[in-house]
């Protein structure tokens, strides 16, 4: 089961998801837009602020956007705001999208029902893993819980209508004889030293978790919400940007950057630009920390609840009570 957080509103809050990019920018459209994605992913992040956001493209995407888009596409891609799968990825964009969210157990955000993966990926057909948008004239983006279309076994294929999505079909039969490549020479086996087992004080922390178990609690017991801290711009992410703030790392989100927010972080900030922040949010399931620059409201402390002054008024009652 994937995991969320409480209930907001009868509407269950993803904790991270995994954008279909390339399905949102083509969505209502003959080829894709980087703007459109652009316009979807903040509608998302300000509809769902306390959800962590991963955009996935595919690989020829930069080649089918606008060319004046181009320059922005190779930015976006170079400092890690959008991920496109490894060159011969089985399964294409799609089967990427799929892999990071069953890694990390996400949520999809796609109009795709990725029929041709429902076999290994059962869990597309649970409440809750995938959501649906679309731009609504006058509205904006609207978003919403969607299951997948399940596929017709006993429906024919579609004749001239290639599958752009479907698996890179591999070989069932051996290449004809004096056909095979020739084989490299032999390298020499360099001798490698076997590594000792990792223990718990090296073990690297999982990698849905941003920091380990001692540096988050340190923190969390130093810094309350509000509290004003310092960092370093380390890389950017998907709308946000990494921040070093001493031995831990900290997440700042462009709708926490200014007002209203920029469309992508590198308008706002540098790499090795030295920050100002604020504590904003603490989510511990990650052992992550938020961070803004725009002001943060400190919890108010609940005044303490006075202790009721029983009198003989209010004890005469409490028996009568008892004896009805």
């Amino acid at each position: 089961m994937v995991t969320t957080k409480p209930k907001i509103a009868d509407r269950v809050v993803p904790s991270h998801v995994v954008v279909d990019g390339s399905n949102l920018a083509t969505e209502g459209r003959g080829a894709p837009s980087l703007k459109q994605l652009n316009e979807a992913v903040l509608a998302f992040m300000k509809e769902y602020p306390k959800t962590q956001v991963t955009v996935v493209v595919d690989a020829s995407f930069g080649h089918r956007i606008d060319k004046k888009e181009a320059a922005e596409f190779s930015e976006a891609i170079a400092n890690g705001e959008l991920v496109t799968p490894p060159a011969g990825a089985v399964g294409r964009g799609d089967g990427f999208v799929l892999m990071i969210a069953d890694k990390v157990k996400a949520t999809v955000v796609s109009n795709d029902s990725y029929q041709e993966f429902h076999d290994m990926y059962v869990w597309l057909f649970e409440p809750g893993r995938l959501i649906g948008g679309k731009p609504v004239p006058h509205v904006g983006w609207v978003f919403v819980d969607r299951l997948p279309v399940r596929v017709k076994t006993d429906a024919p294929p579609r004749r001239g209508v290639p599958n752009k999505t479907a698996p890179i079909p591999r070989p069932t039969s051996r290449p004809p004889v004096g056909t095979a490549p020739r084989p490299s020479p032999r390298q020499p086996v360099r001798a490698t030293t076997k590594e000792p087992p990792a223990t718990a004080s090296t073990r690297a922390p999982s990698p849905s978790a941003v920091n380990s178990v001692e540096q988050f609690e340190s923190f969390a017991a130093k810094f309350a919400v509000g509290a004003r801290i310092k960092g370093v711009v380390e890389s950017f992410a998907s709308h946000g940007a990494y921040v070093r703030i001493g031995e831990v790392a900290g997440y700042l989100p462009v709708r926490l950057m200014k007002n209203p927010a920029p469309r992508t972080p590198r308008e706002h900030v540098k790499i090795g630009e030295a920050l100002v922040l604020q504590v904003s949010d603490f989510n511990h399931s990650r052992r992550s920390i938020e961070v803004s620059l725009l002001p943060v409201e400190k919890p108010t402390a609940k005044p303490p609840v006075k202790p009721v002054k029983r009198t003989a008024t209010t004890r005469i009652a409490k028996r009568r009570r008892r004896r009805d």
